[in-house]
């Protein structure tokens, strides 16, 4: 299999991008989220290169070995992450991709795919739905999302998580199949407070509590066909919220449920999911 790395300027940052399989097979991009980097799909990465696919998986901004951005708002997803992405593609010469999210990766994809039509081919959007969705999922994804206040707690938080060799997050995120490595990343000077900079900069409570916070952002519909994912094991994020998040989508739609798997699907389900995902694209 072909695996090779690319160290990308884009954005104003140098990001560290996968990419996997032959360079003329259509293309997927998969797009990570919190606390993870673009090693979240290497069990499922594989199975997509055998099915003919080429997957390009980068880090995201503070992420893994890709730059940290100076400022807290750099991190916001319209500025940041979605102009980082369009520019890796354009960087790899990639004029239409398949479209994959996980956690905040969901919420990136989601932005991309609502704005640039042209280029994406189908979404996927793991664990997470629509904007809107989400913060209109009610109270048990207010209960669900206890986590983002805490994330909001500068300092404070980054000295919780750090505590007695990363106990809160060892705990946390237990389900993670390679958290000793997300720890060993986040160890690093600054990645922590890196990494909560998106939950700073892109979603508060406050926000959560006031919907049109979010301006035209939770507003954009999806026009390609979309696939919501979430699993029995979710831990953070409602089921409504990825069902309901049919509303936002102009197009072909559907819901699949993945049985006994985490938040971390790519990890626990790889194959489960790289099922959903060959089926997803060979139909569109």
């Amino acid at each position: 299999m072909r695996k090779v790395t690319h160290s990308i300027n884009a954005n104003g940052l140098t990001h560290f991008v996968r990419d996997s399989g032959e360079e003329t097979a259509p293309v997927a991009i998969l797009l990570h989220g919190f606390p993870d980097s673009s090693a979240v799909w290497e069990k499922v990465t594989p199975l997509l290169v055998a099915a003919g696919f080429r997957v390009i998986a980068p880090d995201l901004r503070g992420f893994g070995e890709t730059d940290m951005a100076a400022r807290k708002a750099d991190y916001d997803l319209n500025t940041g992450s979605i102009v980082d992405t369009l520019e890796i593609a354009q960087a790899l010469n990639i004029k239409r991709a398949h479209l994959v999210g996980h956690d905040f990766g969901a919420p990136v994809a989601w932005g991309l795919a609502a704005r640039h039509p042209n280029l994406f081919v189908t979404l996927t959007a793991l664990s997470a739905g629509h904007v809107r969705a989400y913060l209109k999922a009610g109270p048990e994804q207010l209960r669900m999302s206890w986590y983002i206040l805490f994330h909001q707690l500068r300092g404070l938080c980054e000295a919780a998580y750090r505590f007695n060799d990363w106990g809160l997050l060892r705990r946390h995120w237990s389900p993670h199949g390679d958290i000793n490595d997300v720890i060993a990343n986040l160890s690093r000077p600054g990645r922590l407070t890196a990494g909560l900079n998106w939950y700073r900069t892109n979603i508060s409570l406050a926000r959560m509590m006031n919907p049109p916070a979010f301006g035209a952002f939770g507003e954009e519909i999806v026009r390609i066909p979309t696939l919501g994912v979430w699993s029995t094991g979710e831990k953070y994020l409602s089921e409504k919220q990825m069902i309901s998040s049919s509303r936002y989508v102009k197009a072909p739609w559907r819901y699949e449920r993945i049985d006994d798997a985490s938040h971390w699907i790519p990890c626990d389900a790889p194959e489960k999911l790289a099922a959903l995902l060959i089926d997803h694209w060979r139909a569109h």
